[in-house]
C-alpha cells in the first residue's frame, strides 16, 4: 500500500466555513500540500467539500474527516470526494468508502482496532490522539503491523516535532489546530502550511 499523494501530510480544516474554504485551501496547496480534509462537524460541510472538489479535485486529494456513518460516505461519494478520514474503526463505514473507490484513513489506537480497519479495507491508519500515546507507542505498534501500511500521526503534531513522529515510523501526519484554527487569517494558514512542508522536507532528507 502507498499513500496516494506526493506529500504525506493531511491538512485538517476543522470549523472552516464555505465562504472561507477556497482561500485557505488555495494557500495550503500553494505551500505544497496535496491532501485536504474538512471534518463533518464543520459548518455546512457539504457546501465546502463539494466546492473544493470542483475547484481543486484535479490537483489534490480532497475529502472529509470525522466520518461516522455510511450515509455520509454515500453523500461524499456523490459529490466526488476521494478521501474519508474516520475518528474510529467502523468496518461498515470503511467498507462503504472502499466500495466507492475512496482512500480511507481510519482512526485507531490499538492493534486490535488497526487490524480490524485493515481487514475492512482501510489503506491507511491514523493513530489518534498521537500525543496521548507518544512516539514509542507508535514504534511498538508498527512492529506488529504490515510493513507496507502507511501510519499517520494525528493530534499534537507541530512543525517542531514532526520529525519525531516520522522517526517513530509514521509515513506522515494529519495536521489540525497547529495548521488551522477556525477564524484564523489566510496569511496564518499559509505561514503554518509552509512551516510544515519545510519541516517534512528537512526530516526526510
Amino acid at each position: 500500500m502507498q499513500w496516494q499523494t506526493k506529500l504525506p501530510l493531511i491538512a485538517i480544516l476543522r470549523g472552516i466555513k464555505p465562504e472561507e474554504a477556497r482561500d485557505h485551501v488555495a494557500a495550503i496547496l500553494d505551500a505544497g500540500f496535496d491532501a485536504v480534509e474538512i471534518p463533518l462537524n464543520s459548518p455546512q460541510w457539504e457546501i465546502s467539500i463539494a466546492a473544493m472538489v470542483r475547484e481543486f479535485g484535479d490537483k489534490a486529494l480532497i475529502g472529509a474527516g470525522t466520518v461516522l456513518k455510511t450515509e455520509q460516505v454515500d453523500a461524499l461519494a456523490a459529490m466526488g470526494s476521494k478521501l474519508v478520514v474516520t475518528p474510529n474503526t467502523n468496518p461498515d463505514v470503511i467498507r462503504r468508502a472502499v466500495s466507492h473507490g475512496m482512500t480511507v484513513c481510519a482512526g485507531c489506537a490499538t492493534a486490535t482496532e488497526a487490524f480490524a480497519a485493515l481487514e475492512a479495507g482501510a489503506q491507511t491508519l491514523k493513530i489518534f490522539p498521537s500525543s496521548a500515546f507518544g512516539p514509542d507507542y507508535i514504534k511498538a505498534l508498527k512492529a506488529v503491523l504490515p510493513k507496507d501500511v502507511p501510519v499517520f500521526a494525528v493530534g499534537g503534531v507541530t512543525p517542531e516535532n514532526l520529525d519525531v513522529w516520522l522517526n517513530a515510523g509514521c509515513s506522515g501526519a494529519g495536521l489540525g489546530s497547529d495548521l488551522y484554527r477556525a477564524g484564523q487569517s489566510v496569511e496564518r494558514t499559509a505561514e503554518q502550511a509552509t512551516a510544515f512542508v519545510k519541516a517534512y522536507q528537512e526530516a526526510v532528507k
